[in-house]
């Protein structure tokens, strides 16, 4: 499943994450802070979905949310579609 979600309240614009099987084969953040974006799209990739929401969700930076947070609620739409 491949997945295109616009973000909000964060750096990043919008998030394209491809999910196979219950697990994160690739994340790409578009816009935002490029060395933070690029590091949190490895290390969740070859991640289950509900690990990487469990380990992101609710990490805040500009507000209530960031760049990772955005990407675990992203996450969870998927789970729910």
């Amino acid at each position: 499943m491949r997945l295109s979600y616009e973000t909000s309240g964060s750096c990043a614009t919008r998030i394209d994450i491809e999910i196979e099987s219950g697990v994160i084969v690739d994340a790409a953040f578009i816009d935002g802070c490029a060395g933070n974006t690029r590091a949190v799209a490895a290390l969740v990739k070859g991640m289950p979905v509900a690990e990487a929401v469990r380990r992101l969700k609710g990490i805040a930076c500009q507000g209530n949310t960031s760049c990772p947070d955005q990407l675990a609620r992203a996450l969870e739409s998927a789970e729910t579609n």
